[in-house]
């Protein structure tokens, strides 16, 4: 089936719904505005139950079908927050606050599946339940795995889950997807060396931390080089260095360093860890400092389902007649903590020819709610057929 009639009709609602929230952006739990908005519309479209506060700041609307023979629950989750970004797109709903910006496009998410939880509030021409999942700060924050412990899976019954992300530089509309392993994990890296500060005149006299954490930063990437197995991807970046002077003639008594380092399987994690831990304390002994590593474990690795990415892929092509396979991709993605709960999968929706993600003239483009509400409503149909 293709787009959905119904979602031409709602489009320019749904349109000025994305453009309030991108107007209003909140960063991380912040969403306070947007989680009562999102409240309100859904209680506004009949769902049989609305919590809000789930995962602190989350929303949960339950719709039941026409029948629940199947007793099945299908879980639907969009993203709200937004990023610390200066917004320089130029249009006219663009953020009224300052250093804040929807530069990934979680404002298209959320009003998208708002549009398809009026849709499915509307027809329920489903045999069982939906729960659709409005999600807070997974810009870094960790919301998915909040609303995980809180218990949410649980407390709805919920048997699958799905997600779904825009993209640039796909055509408008159009989808890829693939199985197992896709986002990679995201560990966060803070290191700080320390040495014996001193004059700039007399480096003999003091342990350069400057140099140290130098070595260190060069080093850590022997690790992607040299100890990684080629065939399994790993990504070191080293972000930030910040010394304890900004004076040009001492010799800092700290340096600290942070970056990220991401894997595609657990593995490559363990070593990455252990290896950063190594270099920076052996490069911090050799020189005769010392180093204290922080190594985070952030968000594990996205792991799509087999059978569910089969039925998401089948879905995508009966909305836009293609579904092609997506590449591996090395950022993070919170829904991960929801796919190791349940089955699920999580599919990527072109963007057009726009700036990427995080970029601050990144803006979601309107032209793609159709196609993402309809994927979102076959979903479920398809998924909780009533029979005939």
């Amino acid at each position: 089936m293709p787009i959905k009639n119904r979602f031409a009709e709602m489009h320019a609602d749904i349109t000025a719904w994305r453009r309030d929230i991108h107007q209003h952006p909140e960063i991380l739990f912040d969403t306070h505005r947007t989680s009562a908005l999102v409240a309100e519309k859904l209680r506004a479209f009949g769902c049989d139950e609305v919590v809000e506060g789930i995962g602190r700041t989350g929303v949960v609307g339950v719709i039941k079908g026409k029948a629940d023979g199947s007793g099945k629950v299908i879980g639907l989750r969009a993203d709200m927050d937004a990023l610390p970004i200066h917004e320089a797109t130029g249009v006219e709903y663009a953020s009224k606050t300052d250093g804040a910006m929807h530069a990934c496009g979680h404002d298209g998410h959320t009003a998208m599946l708002l549009g398809a939880a009026q849709y499915l509030s509307e027809t329920r021409n489903f045999d069982g339940s939906v729960v659709v999942i409005f999600q807070p700060a997974e810009e870094g924050g960790g919301g998915g795995r909040e609303m995980c412990n809180d218990g949410m899976m649980d407390r709805w019954g919920i048997h699958e889950v799905y997600g779904m992300h825009n993209w640039p530089g796909r055509p408008v509309g159009e989808f890829s997807i693939r199985p197992g392993p896709f986002f990679a994990a995201t560990d966060l890296l803070e290191i700080e060396f320390e040495g014996l500060g001193g004059h700039a005149a007399k480096p003999h006299e003091t342990i350069d931390t400057t140099l140290m954490a130098s070595h260190a930063v060069t080093m850590l990437q022997s690790i992607v080089s040299r100890n990684a197995d080629p065939i399994d991807r790993i990504v070191v970046s080293i972000t930030s260095f910040e010394t304890s002077s900004k004076a040009f003639n001492v010799i800092p008594q700290t340096v600290q360093i942070m970056g990220t380092v991401r894997t595609m399987s657990a593995e490559a994690r363990d070593l990455a860890e252990k290896r950063v831990v190594e270099i920076c304390e052996g490069v911090a002994s050799t020189f005769g400092g010392v180093a204290q590593v922080n190594y985070n474990r952030n968000y594990p690795v996205m792991v799509n389902h087999d059978e569910q990415t089969e039925f998401a892929a089948d879905v995508a092509r009966s909305v836009s007649g293609q579904c092609e396979e997506a590449a591996l991709v090395m950022g993070g993605e919170d829904f991960a903590f929801m796919l190791e709960e349940r089955p699920g999968a999580y599919i990527l929706m072109g963007n057009g020819d726009t700036a990427m993600v995080h970029h601050p003239e990144y803006n979601f483009n309107d032209e793609a709610i159709p196609a993402g509400c309809s994927w979102w409503a076959e979903i479920v149909e398809q998924r909780l057929p009533i029979a005939s």
